[in-house]
């Protein structure tokens, strides 16, 4: 009895853990990628976040900074500028889409590719009137497969300026509680 008791433990602890170390994704550096339509809206993330990881030690660059302005960022995803990343130290993409003006959207659970999610539509702009939710949705990419796929919801955010205020408090935060051990 005692031993059954002590392997069911034990059990519930081992899952527990993997449970814990499922979010920690070892975050040391980053391509960050705006998948907004919005040219403004995609310039704004990008640099909110590239600031807001390098302040927190990450090593990162903007997407806007290697391609030219119209680009299309399915271009990211060439054979070639994976070698340019790799060689300038960036082996993570770190995509950026608005999800939706809602709170109960729950990350996406399919397993795409890198090249898939790049062609994906964004329908979203960062803010919309009377609208005071926003739901991000951050996936992680490693060697073209993806890693973390996690969503990040922004609410009372009446303005343009608040929601990327509160966008930075809310991954600033996981930053350093989850995406960095």
């Amino acid at each position: 009895m005692k031993a059954t008791l002590i392997i069911l433990l034990l059990f519930v602890a081992n899952v527990s853990v993997a449970q814990k170390n499922k979010d920690q994704i070892g975050l040391t550096n980053a391509v960050i990628i705006g998948q907004m339509d919005n040219s403004a809206d995609r310039y704004s993330v990008e640099i909110n976040m590239t600031q807001l990881f390098s302040e927190n030690g990450i090593k990162s660059k903007a997407s806007l900074n290697m391609m030219k302005l119209g680009s299309d960022s399915q271009q990211l995803a060439s054979d070639s500028v994976a070698t340019q990343t790799k060689a300038d130290g960036f082996d993570t993409f770190v995509l950026i889409s608005v999800r939706g003006y809602d709170k109960r959207f729950k990350a996406n659970t399919s397993e795409e590719d890198f090249l898939t999610a790049l062609g994906r539509a964004n329908l979203f702009q960062l803010h919309q009137v009377d609208i005071v939710s926003v739901t991000f949705e951050f996936k992680f990419y490693r060697g073209g497969q993806l890693v973390h796929n996690e969503t990040i919801k922004c609410g009372n955010a009446g303005t343009r300026e608040k929601v990327l205020k509160k966008m930075r408090k809310k991954v600033g935060k996981r930053l350093t509680k989850k995406w960095m051990k």
